[in-house]
């Protein structure tokens, strides 16, 4: 047995789980979704599709872009925090504290949303307590605001943790160089750290994106009237009509969507690898 039969045969078993719960899985929603009821190729279940659920997609799209922004914005703050902030205590606090809803499944944090957000949830009571709203102008947040709140809470953990690591690796002399100029932090973070792991806040970012699009608990919990997101409508098709060519039709145009973030990832990845060469 020579040397490239052996390699094949140790990663047969995983290509074998790859192709048997990936590849095949994904080829019948592929040909479910142009294939009408006699067998032939048909492309009314995208019509169909856009015709009833343009909307959501929009929303989603929408929905998944700000979560994105605001949770690189929470990110950038934090993970700068812990990179240039000067008190031990503080910090060391909020290494600890923000790293908590990483270990929340979304389910729960739909729930928590609920919970805070509703009508009568505990935000409200807080705003009414204070004296910063009166009771009569209190409302619920339980629609578009309550699925980005949602997300930014769970998935800018993710993305501080992977920015937060990459921030501390770098070189510590220019930064040094800069404070000991008298350069403020937010120039600092901003001038010379950001821009070095300008590709890590990438990666979390398109993985968040991804992992928002795939998301079901959420906004069935917060917002599942129209408009709503994809994962809700492929759910309705599914349990209400049984519908599974739709349903895929939907599924298909989501990972269109996730590939135009991997799409936008690799363009940058092979740019930086362009530069390096």
């Amino acid at each position: 047995m020579n040397q490239r039969t052996a390699g094949l045969l140790l990663i047969a078993p995983a290509l074998a789980v790859i192709a048997v719960f990936f590849i095949v899985p994904l080829g019948l929603s592929v040909h479910g979704a142009f294939t009408d009821k006699a067998g032939g190729f048909t492309l009314a279940h995208f019509e169909k599709s856009f015709e009833l659920y343009t909307n959501d997609m929009v929303f989603t799209v929408t929905i998944v872009a700000l979560s994105c922004a605001l949770i690189a914005a929470v990110a950038i703050a934090i993970a700068g925090y812990l990179t240039l902030g000067e008190h031990p205590r503080t910090k060391a606090a909020l290494r600890w504290l923000y790293r908590w809803p990483l270990f929340i499944p979304f389910v729960v944090a739909g729930q928590v949303m609920r919970t805070f957000l509703a009508k009568n949830g505990m935000l409200n009571h807080v705003l009414v307590g204070g004296g910063l709203i009166e009771p009569i102008a209190a409302q619920s947040m339980l629609d578009w605001r309550g699925i980005v709140i949602a997300f930014v809470w769970k998935q800018a953990p993710f993305v501080t943790l992977l920015l937060a690591g990459a921030m501390a690796s770098l070189d510590a002399t220019h930064v040094e160089a800069a404070r000991n100029l008298g350069a403020p932090r937010w120039r600092v973070l901003f001038g010379i750290v950001l821009p070095q792991v300008r590709g890590t806040l990438l990666v979390g970012l398109v993985l968040s994106f991804v992992t928002m699009l795939s998301v079901l608990s959420v906004p069935l919990m917060i917002n599942p009237n129209s408009p709503t997101m994809m994962t809700v409508d492929v759910a309705y098709r599914i349990s209400t009509h049984g519908d599974y060519a739709v349903a895929n039709a939907l599924c298909l145009v989501s990972l269109l969507f996730a590939s135009l973030g991997a799409w936008i990832y690799l363009r940058h990845a092979v740019a930086k690898a362009e530069q390096g060469a």
